[in-house]
């Protein structure tokens, strides 16, 4: 049985024990997983000392394959191990050590011992591609640790409430909250166990629970990108986001411990269909349907800035992401070839990362001179075909089968002409002024990362 050796290693500017921690925290599985790969945890007991275990679904090929982990080799601050009791290996043993360079510095060295199943026919057919991936995951998981250390560095440990905490940027945020040390609650509806509770189509608040939290971050809404904008869908949509934002910001108003700052999401959809002209924070708002929840929405934080807390209202471009929204359904056609640009593909689109969706909420909590609206976007817009023609190249495949606009407004009615065929050149002026430093600036560096390739 020949055992095969993976080894990568990565300084960072950081302390040995903090690294051992950050593994640590609840939220790390799911900050180093890799957002190609849908991996999904079946069942978790334990943390990263000796007995743990974990139980997860892999992709295998068009199937999912179990694969359980048991931890051991535990040593408080230093390593701890995990080896492989049922899955796609014949052995498995992953160690994690962290060895210091002095008191303020360490590397963060990832040991993996393997075996391939099926003997020599598995080395020979095999080894390559676990390598390679191999490559690929350990680069990405460095980079990941390195940004959040670096991210976490010196700032207080906050208890922080997220509505919206089960969606896409909700537990994005989340898992990076908890690595950091910070309490992450979510707001829940009735019926789920855990977290703070209200109910916004019935406007009830358990304003008591609201008390002793140092940040609100509410993302919660009707999603505008499912199903055709009928008039039930357009009234969920509208209740969703101003009613259920209002009385979110009227109840933290009248507490005794308020939060310092309350991070409520908008979107870029405030600027409505403007061609070419370039949009930042001071622009007016555009026309239509959802520019005007926009606006709606926006105001519905009033009471809570009238009683002092410092409001930002992040006006969000697409959030790009193969774990869900727009990216991941286009990925599918485009894997098969038969991707393309929407409409004419002149129509600027402003887009940012997931991580930087994150990112940027952090920093809106963290940057006291923030306040009032902010465009939540990357550096530079692109358009629909720069945009199609890109992840085409980092794919692989072609790009020839455009979408007339005709027939995205057939499939989508008005949802057509206001998500996708709309032109809106944002940027991000209050970030630059507060300098924030996004971790995916460019478009293709930021679908090559997520994508894996």
């Amino acid at each position: 049985m020949k055992t095969q050796t993976f080894v990568k290693r990565v300084w960072i500017q950081a302390p040995a024990e903090a690294v051992f921690n950050w593994h640590a925290q609840p939220g790390a599985f799911e900050r180093l997983s890799p957002p190609w790969e849908r991996v999904e945890v079946e069942e978790r007991s334990g943390g990263i000392e000796d007995g743990a275990r974990v139980e997860l679904r892999v992709p295998a090929g068009p199937f999912r394959m179990r694969w359980a982990l048991e931890h051991c080799e535990y040593e408080a601050g230093r390593q701890f191990c995990d080896r492989q009791t049922q899955g796609p290996f014949r052995f498995w043993k992953h160690r994690h050590r962290m060895v210091p360079e002095g008191k303020r510095e360490c590397y963060l060295e990832d040991r993996i011992e393997y075996v391939l199943p099926l003997g020599v026919v598995g080395r020979l057919f095999g080894e390559a591609m676990v390598e390679k991936k191999l490559e690929r995951l350990f680069t990405y998981r460095h980079r990941i640790t390195v940004q959040d250390l670096e991210a976490h560095m010196g700032v207080k440990k906050m208890k922080v409430l997220i509505t919206g905490a089960s969606g896409l940027v909700g537990s994005a945020l989340t898992a990076f909250l908890s690595t950091g040390g910070h309490e992450a609650v979510p707001l829940v509806r009735s019926g789920q166990t855990e977290g703070v509770r209200w109910d916004p189509a019935s406007a009830e608040i358990d304003v008591a629970g609201l008390e002793g939290f140092d940040a609100v971050v509410h993302l919660a809404g009707e999603s505008i990108a499912e199903g055709r904008w009928t008039v039930e869908k357009k009234e969920r949509i509208w209740k969703s986001r101003v009613d259920g934002t209002r009385l979110l910001c009227e109840a933290l108003a009248k507490l005794e411990r308020r939060p310092k700052v309350v991070v409520c999401a908008s979107a870029i959809g405030y600027y409505g269909d403007r061609g070419e002209e370039v949009l930042d924070e001071t622009s007016e708002a555009g026309e239509g349907f959802l520019a005007e929840v926009c606006k709606e929405w926006e105001a519905a934080t009033h009471s809570g800035a009238g009683a002092g807390i410092r409001v930002v209202n992040l006006r969000f471009g697409v959030v790009l992401s193969p774990q869900g929204g727009a990216l991941e359904k286009m990925l599918t056609p485009f894997r098969l070839g038969v991707g393309g640009r929407l409409g004419d593909g002149k129509q600027n689109m402003s887009w940012i990362a997931l991580e930087d969706a994150v990112g940027v909420i952090y920093h809106a909590i963290l940057k006291e001179s923030l306040s009032g609206p902010v465009n939540a976007v990357a550096p530079k817009p692109v358009s629909n075909a720069e945009f199609t023609q890109t992840l085409a190249r980092v794919l692989k495949r072609p790009a020839l089968f455009p979408v007339p606009g005709f027939a995205a407004r057939l499939a989508f009615g008005e949802m057509a002409d206001a998500l996708l065929l709309a032109s809106t050149s944002v940027v991000p002026g209050r970030l630059k002024e507060t300098e924030y430093a996004f971790r995916e600036p460019g478009l293709e560096g930021a679908l090559r990362n997520m994508l894996g390739t």
